[in-house]
């Protein structure tokens, strides 16, 4: 008589549990690597060759608390589909793109401290993980699953195109001007269909965040710059209040 045991599939809820424990700890690794780097305020200048010391793209410093939130809520978030929602199929479908984007991002300061081009390849692989999770959030559980991830994705979308568009001017691909206002109409681009798409509001309120940094910091220097970065926030928090009535 043949081994029943041997013969038996692994039991698909093994590797969705495998995958929430995955997600918790690349996680917990994600929110606790900037306790292990120096704090990371933008590419280092003398990293690129072309020192680009303040690109006008770049959200004034205060932006950058929303990592705050996003750290606490896609933590809660882990432990929550762990616990809760460990073998659930609707909560396992994202968990992947998740742990892809998180576990990158675990060492994300440290590369773009380091090797700034290969930190913006990383940020548009945790950006494209992020969205594939996004995409494929549950109807149920917003606030433990499609909302956080909004939030961090949101914010992904505007530091990709950051990262890009600093980058560029730093190997003299076009002038700081030209590419920051590239780097914004990408960031419109991506952000705009995204939101029509997703329907999760703390998207658009993330890329809206990052774009009222943009226009504190130009507001004095890059004015024209800096309104279109109002109108672009503008528009994104009302697509975020329309969705959020719905």
């Amino acid at each position: 008589m043949p081994d029943l045991d041997l013969e038996r599939p692994d039991d698909p809820r093994d590797t969705a549990r495998l995958k929430a424990v995955l997600v918790l700890v690349a996680t917990i690794a994600f929110v606790l690597s900037p306790l292990l780097t120096q704090p990371f305020t933008g590419f280092p200048p003398e990293l690129l060759p072309v020192p680009v010391e303040q690109p006008p793209i770049q959200p004034a410093g205060y932006a950058f608390s929303i990592w705050g939130v996003i750290y606490l809520w896609l933590l809660a978030a882990a432990g929550y589909g762990l616990v809760k929602r460990d073998t659930a199929p609707d909560w396992d479908a994202g968990r992947w793109g998740l742990f892809l984007s998180t576990a990158l991002g675990a060492s994300w300061i440290g590369v773009a401290l380091t090797a700034p081009v290969t930190a913006t390849l990383f940020i548009w692989i945790m950006l494209g993980g992020a969205l594939w999770a996004l995409m494929r959030a549950p109807a149920r559980d917003r606030g433990w699953n499609a909302l956080p991830l909004g939030l961090y994705a949101g914010w992904l979308t505007a530091a990709s195109c950051v990262a890009l568009g600093t980058v560029a001017m730093g190997h003299g691909l076009g002038g700081e001007t030209a590419l920051s206002w590239a780097g914004l109409a990408l960031a419109l681009a991506l952000a705009v269909p995204l939101t029509l798409r997703l329907r999760v509001p703390t998207y658009p309120i993330a890329v809206a965040w990052a774009l009222i940094g943009v226009v504190a910091a130009n507001a004095t220097t890059a004015p024209a710059l800096a309104g279109a970065a109002a109108g672009g926030a503008a528009g994104l928090i009302c697509l975020a209040l329309k969705q959020s009535r719905a």
